[in-house]
């Protein structure tokens, strides 16, 4: 027996192209899980070790390029541990704001070897031997024990009036490391001038 066809009329309107009333956007909201796997690159797995080993050097690559650009603009989460904390921000930008007799240390002992290595003659020789040990090595060496126990004692005495509640163990002893350090070689970078304006941002 024969079934019969639906007879629903079907209504075979043409749709006006120019409907003055919008539909919509036409088509479904796209879920935000159907978005994210369209941004998501496919995982492509390593051939064999030797690309496996390569794609691992380049991701290592990656991150320690990230680490260094992250530690140069002073974001703390890329420092290591020595350098993480309040106290020890406070202690480098007071080293930083300063001018001290200390950061002169490795200049100077420097230009005494420079001065030991010339040819003198014999005469002006042993005249320049007797100024640097008699005078030079110990002033510098008193100027930065001095300066080095200054340093410590006076940022632990600050850390603790400004931040009570962090830790000083090797505070001090850190600005005075600090403190002996040439200014550009200093690491993380300074990131205040001498007298306490900030260092402006590189172009």
């Amino acid at each position: 027996m024969l079934r019969r066809r639906s007879q629903t009329p079907v209504d075979e309107t043409p749709v006006p192209i120019d409907d003055p009333k919008p539909q919509g956007k036409g088509r479904p909201t796209p879920k935000r899980r159907e978005q994210e796997s369209k941004r998501r690159q496919p995982v492509h797995a390593p051939k064999d070790r030797k690309e496996a080993y390569r794609q691992t050097r380049a991701k290592q690559a990656a991150e320690r390029e990230r680490a260094r650009k992250g530690m140069l603009a002073g974001d703390e989460r890329y420092f290591p541990a020595r350098d993480k904390g309040p106290a020890r921000k406070f202690a480098r930008d007071w080293v930083d704001s300063r001018r001290l007799p200390s950061q002169y240390f490795l200049p100077f002992s420097l230009l005494i070897l420079l001065a030991t290595w010339v040819p003198w003659p014999p005469e002006i020789r042993e005249q320049v031997l007797s100024l640097v040990i008699a005078f030079g090595w110990p002033i510098m060496m008193m100027g930065v024990l001095f300066t080095s126990f200054y340093v410590a004692w006076k940022v632990k005495r600050l850390v603790t009036e400004k931040l009570p509640d962090e830790s000083l163990k090797g505070v001090g002893f850190y600005a005075a490391m600090r403190a002996l350090q040439i200014r550009k070689l200093r690491f993380p970078p300074p990131l205040v001038l001498p007298g306490g304006k900030p260092v402006p941002p590189k172009r």
